[in-house]
């Protein structure tokens, strides 16, 4: 290889000199974007962003390359110029964290080693790590178990496949069927779908969370066989946790089997104070866990945690490249049985970074900055009359509100209103709410705005501002003075029976 090949790679003795003087470039174009940016999110809309980036990094292939800094230069700013970006306070839709520093930099170092986690020829300490790193999480899960394990997954929706995947095995030869509430994540659904098992049957919720007697009557139902009962720690649209310890003990009786998504509520065990909220988790035969939502890693951070190591048998495969039976033997580690992807990043390494750099005390303060926040956000909503909280408790930290001039049009025009005050504070960049269809106290199911609060540190009086820009677009929609064409909203929005 000549020496000008050498130097484009971030790797070997060489590489991290010549990364260096590009992630320079990458820090600058971060820091200038951010502030033409102003804001939480690009102002204009789709097609103001469009044209904007479309200019920047257009072609995309050209015929002779433009050179590492100039690409770096143009793309990184357009993408960040164009971000929703998570660290401003007002980025409050989803659940999408902004990352700690330390793992974003710990992924810089995952990324320029490139281990791949399908071998240990790729990845010898990297597998290491990870090892280390899913023994800490299934024992946080299933801290009673003789032999808990956990995956590291993509994510939730990787999780709750794996889950059902597992749980068809171990029903084979019989026919496993998928039991969840109607507040479950879509991707139980998919997951169902994708596996080729019949529909889940859905289980009557009240107030976000699964009614356990009508999961008792749907259990009595079904007849036997073999069953797998989804249960929600942390519903996406309301920070809803199921009853879980009600829920085990009807899932022991009918002897089915329990598998928890707590992909957003599961770092609630890092605290003491609120781990006694998701008791009866470590019941579950299976628990989706994720740290890229109430975590602060960057994409992607997912766990699969379970009951027992034997668990994971049918992920198990033999390909002689990869995990050889006489390499196996002589002492290499098998890594390609921890995962239903081959080549995959070494997730790992960031989470154990963070783990390591704040400890559990660390990561426990944290996660109750946000829950505390959110309770105080609550509050400030309750304190303004021209808004109106959900009634009930707060989701974990998701706090649903809408403008009390909604509730004076009517179902169908009053969720017009909603979704128009969304909309209008996208198009113009102030601030980024999410939207959730829930029951009101009166058992109607109305749109809400939807602030899902994940800032490690912002204060409650840096999210105060959010009401300011809700209360004025709400005048503003229903004044008909939206730019985002009026308070009519499309049939697919008219949400209210």
């Amino acid at each position: 290889m000549s020496a000008g090949t050498g130097g484009l790679l971030a790797g070997g003795a060489d590489g991290p000199g010549h990364l260096r003087a590009l992630t320079s470039v990458v820090l600058d174009t971060l820091e200038s974007a951010a502030r033409a940016r102003g804001g939480p999110l690009p102002a204009g809309g789709p097609d103001a962003v469009a044209r904007r980036t479309t200019a920047l990094a257009a072609p995309v292939l050209p015929e002779e390359g433009v050179g590492e800094e100039a690409a770096l230069t143009d793309l990184v700013r357009a993408v960040a110029e164009g971000a929703a970006d998570p660290a401003d306070p007002a980025c409050a839709a989803h659940l999408h964290c902004p990352p700690l520093a330390v793992a974003v930099a710990a992924e810089l170092a995952g990324a320029a080693l490139n281990p791949s986690m399908d071998s240990w020829d790729q990845a010898p300490a990297a597998g290491v790590i990870e090892e280390l790193t899913t023994a800490a999480l299934a024992r946080l899960v299933h801290p009673d178990a003789p032999a808990p394990d956990a995956l590291i997954t993509s994510g939730g929706t990787e999780s709750n496949l794996v889950a059902l995947l597992l749980a068809r095995e171990r029903a084979a030869p019989g026919l496993l069927r998928v039991v969840t509430g109607a507040n479950a994540h879509h991707s139980v659904h998919r997951a169902a779908w994708m596996l080729g098992l019949p529909a889940p049957t859905q289980v009557t919720c009240h107030d976000g969370r699964i009614d356990p007697a009508a999961l008792d009557r749907t259990l009595a139902g079904l007849g036997g066989g073999p069953v797998l009962v989804v249960a929600t720690a942390g519903t996406t649209d309301e920070g809803r946790i199921d009853p879980l310890p009600e829920i085990a003990d009807t899932v022991d009786r009918y002897g089915a089997e329990l598998h928890v998504d707590a992909a957003y509520g599961g770092p609630l065990l890092f605290s003491e104070h609120l781990a006694p909220r998701l008791a009866g988790l470590d019941r579950a035969v299976s628990v989706t866990f994720d740290l890229h939502k109430l975590g602060w890693q960057p994409v992607a951070a997912g766990v699969l945690a379970v009951s027992d190591t034997a668990l994971l048998a049918p992920l198990s495969l033999r390909t002689d490249y990869l995990n050889a039976d006489d390499d196996t033997e002589a002492g290499l580690p098998d890594l390609l049985g921890r995962s239903i992807r081959t080549t995959r990043r070494p997730d790992a390494l960031k989470i154990a970074v963070t783990f390591r750099a704040l400890g559990r005390r660390g990561l426990s303060e944290l996660v109750e900055h946000c829950v505390t926040t959110a309770e105080e956000f609550g509050r400030a909503v309750d304190a303004r009359p021209a808004l109106r909280r959900r009634p009930g408790a707060i989701g974990i930290s998701t706090v649903l509100f809408r403008p009390v001039v909604a509730d004076e049009r009517g179902a169908e025009a009053g969720d017009a209103v909603v979704a128009e005050v969304r909309r209008t504070l996208l198009m113009d960049g102030r601030a980024v709410l999410g939207r959730a269809v829930a029951e009101d106290g009166d058992g109607r199911r109305r749109l809400w705005l939807k602030a899902t609060l994940l800032h490690p540190a912002a204060a409650t009086a840096d999210l105060l501002p959010l009401l300011d820009l809700v209360e004025v677009a709400a005048r503003r929609a229903a004044a008909g003075e939206s730019g985002c064409g009026g308070t009519e909203a499309p049939a697919a929005e008219r949400l209210s029976p």
